[in-house]
């Protein structure tokens, strides 16, 4: 299977999911290039934006572990080829 360029988005507006969602991340580690993260105290959320460099069943597995937890906002875009 080809693997596929993406950026994946996460809106956290729960602080209790932080440690479920980092637990996950790390589980994908191997498909992850880079990380971003921002914690935006003024509105109380954390932002965080990923590189990602794997197939489209790894990456849409990562996103819809996010995807379940409460609390939280997951996107993703990928790359045609």
């Amino acid at each position: 299977m080809d693997k596929r360029i993406g950026v994946i988005g996460i809106v956290i507006e729960d602080q209790d999911c932080v440690t479920e969602v980092n637990d996950i991340l790390h589980q994908y580690g191997n498909i992850i290039v880079g990380r971003m993260g921002v914690p935006y105290r003024e509105r109380g959320l954390n932002v965080i934006s990923l590189i990602v460099d794997g197939t489209t069943d790894e990456i849409g597995a990562l996103t819809g572990k996010l995807g379940k937890l409460k609390g939280l906002s997951v996107k993703s875009a990928l790359s045609k080829k």
